[in-house]
């Protein structure tokens, strides 16, 4: 209907204002004065955990070692981060060591690295290992040299395989368990005992998963005897020469035997070798342990 046909009041009445539809960022009146009473306040932020980098101009190296052993710069015990410690070395990077495990890696594996940054409002992202030699390349002050040997990746599959499975067994399923591996990777976790059975059960569980991929039964014999036969290859293949294949300077692959070399012949690793077979395997090779002997000395003084 047209208004002009709408029948008027006889006193106009003034439009009344319906309230405003409250908004969904509207306060309730109760909260508001709540909050009067008692503004928020804005605290410093907290500070990090005392075992968190302060220090971030440095690159630190979470690796499987003891606190004190961290400190001075100790080699780890684990061979895994024993030969990254090393080519860092090697690279002349300079990095400090934090003790860790496996829990607190982003991977879930030890060891990766942290990046040293300016701005602590942007962290850098980790460094796992498998990225380690090609960050290293990238940041280190000079260039080390790997060998161009057709026989590299030959050998190479002999520390990753023959003589890495050897020293799963050695060290997991011999009473080498209860003198290294127990002190160094179960008691240190928790002093719960029920926390240590299940993870001194879990280590063993996890060396017999791997040992057997590729075997129908564990043989300690077989994985004795392929190892040994791999020491002496590499032996040969150093023969009188300070690095294999002949470098000027040691390398990564240097790194990966003085990986395994060095905690071998150990005496004092963890209580000691209670099964000294694999250990004495490197014993009787001479290059071997002049090699192990040179990069302690040159690399790891005091150690």
């Amino acid at each position: 209907m047209p208004s002009e046909d709408r029948p008027h009041d006889e006193k106009s009445q003034p439009p009344t204002r319906s309230p405003p539809k409250p908004s969904i960022f509207t306060v309730p009146a109760p909260i508001k004065r709540l909050f009067d009473r008692f503004p928020l306040t804005t605290y410093p932020a907290n500070e990090l955990p005392a075992r968190s980098p302060r220090n971030r101009h440095q690159n630190v190296l979470y690796i499987f070692a003891t606190p004190s052993g961290a400190v001075s710069g100790a080699p780890s015990y684990n061979p895994s981060c024993l030969k990254w410690q090393t080519y860092l070395k090697f690279s002349d990077v300079d990095f400090r060591l934090v003790a860790s495990n496996n829990h607190a890696s982003p991977s879930g594996a030890l060891p990766f690295l942290l990046p040293s940054t300016h701005d602590t409002a942007k962290p850098a992202s980790p460094i796992p290992s498998g990225k380690l030699q090609k960050w290293a390349l990238e940041k280190r002050k000079r260039r080390v040299e790997e060998p161009e040997d057709m026989r590299y990746e030959a050998y190479l599959s002999l520390l990753d395989h023959l003589i890495r499975k050897a020293w799963l067994y050695t060290l997991y399923l011999t009473p080498n368990f209860t003198s290294i591996a127990e002190p160094l990777y179960v008691l240190p976790i928790s002093t719960n005992s029920m926390v240590r059975l299940t993870t001194a059960y879990e280590l063993r569980k996890a060396a017999e998963i791997e040992l057997l991929k590729n075997s129908v039964v564990i043989d300690a014999e077989t994985l004795y005897t392929d190892a040994e036969e791999a020491l002496g290859a590499l032996e040969t293949v150093l023969g009188d020469q300070d690095w294999f294949f002949g470098a000027k300077e040691p390398g990564l692959f240097d790194a990966s035997v003085f990986a395994y070399t060095h905690l071998l012949l150990d005496a004092h690793l963890g209580n000691g070798w209670a099964e000294p077979r694999l250990r004495n395997s490197v014993l009787a090779r001479g290059n071997l342990v002049a090699h192990r002997d040179r990069i302690l000395a040159g690399y790891y003084p005091g150690a």
